[in-house]
């Protein structure tokens, strides 16, 4: 199934293949093509129909290990670089989020809110100024904001954490409403309300 051009970088020919790319390019990982199909949330024929394309272009690269073949980005590529740099902005929260926080304890899950995870899911709008993120469990609260600081280098658009134990986050208010009823894209394990 194809899917439209990711809101956030409409020159990506779909977000399958900018969610593939960002997988690949931004974390540096070398991976089998049913892992980073599973990673990028993709069908393992999508998956495998964008590797070829992206192979053929020079952008990834390959090298055979038994019978899997692994997959990362191609270091000679003059194309890697500025596409990595495009990638960072538009989906690189949700990969550098994860990163950052998959190194602190005691976080139960964590999710990209608000007008961010709208247009990750498509939703036409005015272009995003900030990334909201929610997490939830009770982590060391430095430790989170050193985390979306780096992750705002890197992204170079403010993150804004909000940080709430579960059973804060349970709790009936207007705002949490709106959380639970608007657009959320996971970062680390399922949306807790799903």
């Amino acid at each position: 199934m194809r899917t439209e051009s990711p809101l956030l970088a409409p020159i990506f020919r779909s977000d399958g293949q900018a969610r593939l790319l960002s997988t690949l390019l931004l974390t540096g990982d070398e991976l089998s093509i049913t892992d980073l199909a599973t990673q990028a949330n993709l069908a393992y024929p999508t998956a495998h129909r964008e590797v070829a394309r992206l192979l053929d272009a020079g952008i990834l690269s390959e090298r055979q290990v038994g019978r899997a073949r692994l997959i990362r980005a191609n270091r000679e590529s003059p194309l890697v670089r500025p596409l990595r740099e495009i990638l960072m902005v538009a989906t690189g929260p949700v990969v550098i989020l994860a990163e950052e926080f998959a190194h602190i304890e005691r976080i139960e899950s964590a999710f990209l809110y608000g007008s961010f995870a709208a247009r990750m899911l498509g939703d036409a709008g005015p272009a995003p100024h900030d990334i909201d993120v929610m997490v939830l469990g009770e982590p060391d609260i430095d430790a989170v904001y050193e985390a979306c600081a780096r992750a705002e280098a890197a992204v170079r658009r403010p993150v804004n954490p909000t940080i709430l134990t579960p059973e804060e986050f349970g709790e009936r208010s207007s705002f949490l409403d709106n959380v639970r009823s608007g657009p959320a894209v996971p970062v680390i394990r399922e949306l807790p309300w799903r």
